[in-house]
């Protein structure tokens, strides 16, 4: 019974194995950065300086995407960039390759590799917008900024038509305050007149 166990377990092991083991070393060809998925649109969370190495954990069957892991961090970098060692040259990762360097095919979901590695980062909070995709995070993006400039330029016009209105109100007080000043100037001529015009004997010189 013992050695069935041990057979088992050594089976176990066996089956784990490839699993374990599917990976590959591999190289950038450039400064590239390593993103928080498989676009450019996605945010950067790294720069690998030419000629590092990385580890490969999978790459996408439908795009030349791979998930790299660099200095205990994670990320996708784009295979254009990325190198492997196959039969004694140097490669650009494809899939035509990806079965000869034992990378496996994998698929790329934000909620399960955000959750995992991006938990600490800024753009953890947009999880649920990014979801949906770039193109539809850069969209929703666009609108709230076209929102937010027609808020700013309605908040423009109602403090121009404010500060326009003022200065009619000011101009009206101007004029009324002219038309006041005009009358206590003919006010006085009037009066100055009635002292020039007085004749002795005159009743309206009377005190």
């Amino acid at each position: 019974m013992k050695n069935l166990f041990v057979k088992i377990a050594a089976v176990g092991l066996l089956m784990l194995v490839p699993a374990i083991a599917q990976a590959a070393e591999g190289y950038s060809t450039a400064n590239v950065n390593m993103r928080a998925g498989p676009s450019t649109r996605y945010p950067a969370v790294a720069v690998i300086p030419a000629g590092s190495s990385v580890e490969i954990r999978g790459c996408l069957s439908d795009v030349n995407w791979c998930d790299v892991e660099f200095y205990g961090g994670r990320g996708w970098v784009s295979g254009q960039y990325v190198q492997a060692l196959y039969q004694q040259r140097r490669v650009y990762v494809g899939p035509q390759y990806y079965r000869p360097l034992g990378i496996p095919m994998i698929r790329f979901s934000v909620d399960n590799y955000w959750d995992r590695y991006y938990r600490n980062r800024d753009f953890y909070r947009d999880r649920d917008r990014w979801s949906r995709g770039p193109d539809y995070y850069y969209r929703d993006r666009d609108n709230r900024d076209r929102d937010r400039d027609r808020d700013r330029n309605n908040r423009d016009r109602d403090r121009d038509w404010r500060d326009r209105d003022g200065r009619g109100q000011d101009r009206d007080r101007d004029r009324n305050r002219d038309w006041r000043d005009d009358n206590r100037r003919d006010d006085r001529r009037d009066n100055d007149r009635r002292v020039f015009d007085c004749r002795p004997g005159d009743p309206s010189c009377d005190p």
